[in-house]
């Protein structure tokens, strides 16, 4: 079996169609409005109503602060050091190094999620010559506000049947804690420095894959979620090409399209929810498929070509990030201050 398989909850139900919704509003909204970088209204309330069971006001309050705080880094660095991936590479680190330690302690999992994939985002595209920057950090923000308003929208539509039993927190140890930290933020900041040198400016799906396998944050998760992250690729890759196909010259009509995407997402979010939510094959192939559709599904793209070539360069950049993990999994378990226990 790929997945263990659990039986939907009501709640659960309740969650997939906040999911599905949620992304589909976020992917037609930006569509109707001609707004540029879909990615960020499809992706993100797929990732606040994806990795949070229930909106509230902690949730929101990460989210918007993870935004605006990355907002702020980019628009920093990439006015003072841009174009210079040598001298900027050090204060990503650190960038990366902050929010990967509220991740491993727990607490401000979502601020950090959100942060690190975002910012990772954002300054590949910043990167680019042609890139309007002031344009880039408005539909990031823009795209975060109209998200948990979306969010919030979606609590009320479909709010929860039963009360949700808290998740009882993981007691780490510093040791580990520090393992987390060095080993998600060294990654992160080598996947930075790889994509900037090597000008891969077509490789969203695969930046993103980079980031998004880092966040068990050690060596055993990280390999699940790369296997995980793999598959679902794979699974959302060919399901937007099968719906290319039965679109052909419709792709351009969002009164064919959104349906489509809400279905496939409907789909895809059972199956994340069946595998207990967090790294699975659902969320993979659910983001995969909201890159596609939200980035790439334009009147005059071959959705075809740009799925089999992130196929191809996500398959390459995981395989790559599994083998620098690896090396820093087993420098950090030298020295007893790092080990990961």
């Amino acid at each position: 079996m790929l997945t263990k398989h659990n039986p939907l909850s009501a709640n659960d139900l309740r969650q997939c169609l906040r999911i599905t919704t949620g992304a589909t509003i976020g992917f037609a909204f930006c569509k109707i409005f001609e707004f540029n970088y879909g990615v960020f209204f499809t992706i993100t309330p797929m990732l606040l109503l994806g990795l949070a069971p229930v909106m509230n006001a902690h949730a929101m309050r990460q989210i918007i602060a993870s935004s605006t705080i990355a907002v702020i880094e980019v628009g920093l660095l990439t006015s003072v050091l841009g174009g210079a991936p040598g001298l900027i590479t050090p204060i990503v680190f650190l960038l990366f190094i902050y929010r990967f330690a509220l991740m491993s302690k727990g607490s401000l999992f979502l601020f950090g999620a959100f942060g690190t994939i975002m910012l990772s985002i954002m300054l590949n595209f910043a990167s680019y010559p042609n890139t309007d920057l002031n344009n880039l950090l408005f539909s990031h923000v823009f795209a975060t506000l109209l998200s948990v308003v979306i969010a919030y929208l979606m609590m009320a539509i479909f709010p929860d049947v039963d009360p949700r039993t808290p998740r009882s927190a993981l007691v780490k140890t510093p040791q580990r804690i520090r393992h987390e930290t060095l080993l998600g933020a060294t990654v992160a900041t080598i996947s930075f420095l790889v994509f900037q040198i090597l000008d891969l400016q077509d490789s969203l799906s695969a930046q993103a894959s980079t980031i998004l396998i880092l966040f068990p944050m050690h060596w055993k998760g990280v390999v699940e979620s790369a296997r995980k992250r793999a598959i679902g690729t794979i699974v959302g890759v060919s399901v937007g090409i099968l719906w290319q196909f039965l679109l052909y010259d419709w792709s351009d009509l969002l009164l064919l399209v959104a349906p489509i995407l809400w279905i496939s997402l409907l789909s895809f979010s059972q199956f994340h929810i069946r595998e207990g939510g967090g790294s699975s094959i659902g969320f993979g192939a659910m983001t995969t498929l909201g890159i596609l559709f939200g980035q790439y599904l334009t009147p005059n793209s071959d959705l075809i070509f740009s799925g089999l070539y992130r196929m191809s360069s996500m398959t390459v950049s995981i395989i790559l990030t599994l083998l620098i993990c690896h090396l820093m999994h087993q420098l950090l378990n030298r020295f007893e201050s790092t080990r990961f226990a």
